[in-house]
């Protein structure tokens, strides 16, 4: 059986692949993870005269978080400064984004079965590190905060405005 941490990883990837299913997107895992980032996440078809567009995420699980988040953000300081990088700034030519899933501490909390469906725990969250400046002489020891809004809910709806360029409207769970 899978540590807590690699199930709380595997769980964290296997959300996201399971929403970019439902919205009809491709996923491609790399190989290695040696640039920060989990998955690829792509439209198959023209978008704005855009063929295939897509995003990178790099996803962190985040098993039962010490404190409730402010009235409009998480405060995660899950990822160290030479991770951060790896999602910062503007200069990507494929947008990046932090993937925050919120996981129950415990395995069996995961899903719940109901006579019509499944129940995924918890929320996923995202964030773009595009408006925020690298660290400089970045540590792979120091960690850097991260401020998530409560608003960027990651759905099937929001997931495909992402991977389209096209914003959500507004920050609503769909």
């Amino acid at each position: 059986m899978l540590e807590a941490l690699g199930r709380h990883g595997n769980f964290g990837e296997d959300y996201v692949r399971t929403l970019a299913s439902a919205a009809g997107l491709l996923v491609r895992a790399y190989s290695l993870e040696r640039d920060g980032i989990d998955l690829g996440i792509r439209f198959p078809g023209r978008v704005n005269g855009v063929a295939s567009p897509g995003i990178e995420v790099q996803i962190r699980a985040w098993p039962d978080p010490r404190e409730a988040p402010s009235a409009a953000e998480w405060d995660f300081t899950g990822i160290t400064e030479v991770q951060f990088n790896r999602i910062a700034g503007d200069d990507f030519t494929i947008p990046r984004y932090l993937v925050l899933v919120r996981v129950p501490p415990e395995i069996g909390e995961y899903a719940e079965f109901r006579t019509d469906g499944m129940l995924f725990r918890h929320l996923a969250y995202y964030w773009s590190g595009r408006d925020e400046a690298p660290v400089g002489e970045p540590s792979p020891e120091r960690h850097r905060s991260v401020r998530v809004p409560v608003a960027n809910v990651l759905t099937v709806r929001s997931l495909r405005a992402l991977v389209c360029s096209v914003q959500p409207q507004d920050g609503s769970v769909a």
